[in-house]
């Protein structure tokens, strides 16, 4: 199981969600599963203050006994789901990371059975055991700190601080980066609640008709829908991927309902009419641009030229070597294998305090199916064709997160790295904490177990000449020691 890998990204991997046929898998995620909890917790916390909560106890009890019912099936981390009913009258759930969930009184009385109940909140939970909010916000943090994200790891803390997650997020409550999704976003918790549905005992195609019933009534009725197909983009041939799945997983054993729908509709009916519909406001409706450092004073670089004279370090659990000039120095993270090596002055504080590598060295690994899209993991790839698409993948990430820079055109190379096949690209941008022409360049070897070795030489587009004949030396020093891999 990896723990936690932390680098120019701070890619976290979870252990495999290995639901039933499909594969699907995280994404990248700077936080703690810790961390999804007390997000979920604070933002709870402001939401019941500002939604009209549905205070009747049998409704709760009953949609908190379907929910518990679809927990027990999720083969994800143990979140402590929470199941609570709003006195909305728009058709429409959410859930908050860590598994706080909020199904509005206006859904309960949509739906047709409590087959059709689950299915919107298995696909909730979906989101939630995918952890589709906090990967969100991830890429916010990505999109702000940069290179500096690996500040992260030099502070000690193995993680981003919760200041830190509220100023990418854009605070707590209704945020829309906890709250919004893609449509492979929603393909991804379609499968999952499918598969959930399944194993529950429930008829997994509910939760696609639903969703059908949903998109043809919001034509007569629009606003009554619309912040569901806001936060709910409907995927391409939803029905069909949904029925897909259901063929995959084969006959399932059907259980009874909970019970108790039709005597929550009752009583729903008999309350006073839930408010009507309004426009649901967000304390973030997208996620926060890239930096922009405009109208500040750059960063002044001052490295000394890299010795001639080389010393090796070691990783700590064996799993590489490398040599690196003597007046430079390793900063190894606490936690996975990262490394970076940097001469004095070869990382700098931005002007929103974020630390950012300007020259030097960063080596990791990282699990490429975690940047690749739903179903693409159903085929096993190997060789140069596994090495060049986790290599994509890596490189579509770095670019997420560092928007200043792009890809050198025809600048993939084939490369030897401890005498296994390897590839190089490079990057180059305007950094927007030196104002200068930057260059990254990225080396990549795949690792026994499909995941991906990367080096990261970073240079001032001035200095990258000096730099170009040192990489040369170190990548020659380099050795990788497989049978210490991480985890």
């Amino acid at each position: 199981m990896w723990k936690r890998t932390l680098a120019l990204v701070l890619i976290v991997a979870i252990s495999p969600v290995l639901w039933a046929q499909t594969k699907v898998k995280p994404g990248f995620n700077l936080m703690s599963l810790e961390q999804d909890v007390e997000i979920g917790r604070q933002s709870a916390s402001e939401i019941e203050a500002q939604l009209p909560m549905l205070r009747d106890a049998t409704v709760n009890s009953y949609v908190s006994k379907v929910g518990k019912r679809l927990a027990t099936v999720i083969q994800a981390p143990d979140f402590p789901y929470q199941f609570k009913v709003t006195n909305q009258a728009a058709i429409n759930a959410f859930a908050l990371p860590g598994g706080f969930m909020y199904i509005n009184r206006g859904l309960i009385e949509a739906a047709e059975n409590e087959a059709e109940l689950a299915g919107v909140m298995a696909h909730e939970m979906g989101h939630v055991a995918l952890r589709h909010g906090t990967n969100r916000v991830s890429k916010a943090y990505l999109a702000q700190a940069g290179l500096g994200a690996l500040g992260a790891v030099l502070g000690g803390g193995g993680g981003i601080g919760m200041q830190q997650i509220i100023a990418a997020a854009g605070g707590f409550g209704l945020n829309a980066l906890f709250l919004k999704f893609s449509r492979k976003a929603e393909t991804q918790s379609d499968v999952v609640g499918t598969q959930m549905l399944h194993r529950a005992g429930y008829d997994p195609m509910s939760m696609a008709d639903f969703f059908e019933t949903l998109r043809r009534e919001s034509a007569k009725d629009p606003g009554k829908m619309e912040q569901f197909f806001s936060s709910h983009p409907a995927p391409k041939n939803r029905a069909a991927r949904v029925r897909e799945e259901i063929q995959q997983l084969g006959k399932g054993r059907k259980r009874a309902p909970v019970g108790g729908f039709e005597e929550v509709q009752t009583i729903l009916r008999r309350l006073p009419k839930a408010p009507a519909p309004k426009k649901q406001t967000s304390s973030a409706t997208s996620a926060p641009p890239p930096r922009d450092e405009s109208g500040q004073r750059p960063a002044q670089v001052r490295i000394e030229r890299p010795s001639s004279r080389l010393r090796l370090f070691g990783q700590r659990n064996g799993f590489f070597r490398i040599r690196y000039p003597e007046n430079w120095r390793p900063l190894e993270a606490r936690q996975g294998a990262s490394v970076t090596l940097l001469p004095e002055g070869g990382m700098l504080q931005g002007n929103r305090g974020e630390q950012s590598i300007v020259y030097g060295l960063i080596v990791n690994y990282f699990d490429p199916s975690q940047q690749s899209t739903e179903g693409s993991d159903r085929g096993p790839f190997r060789g140069r064709d596994h090495l060049e698409r986790a290599t994509n993948n890596l490189i579509q990430l770095l670019l997420e997160g560092n928007q200043y820079l792009g890809q050198v055109r025809r600048s993939a190379h084939d490369e030897l790295i401890d005498g296994d096949q390897a590839l190089s690209v490079t990057l180059r941008g305007r950094s927007p904490v030196t104002r200068e022409n930057e260059r990254v360049t990225v080396f990549t070897r795949a690792l026994p177990n499909d995941h991906l070795l990367y080096m990261l030489f970073i240079a001032p587009g001035q200095r990258y000449s000096e730099l170009r004949k040192l990489i040369v030396r170190m990548l020659s020093s380099f050795s990788l020691n497989d049978a210490a891999l991480p985890g």
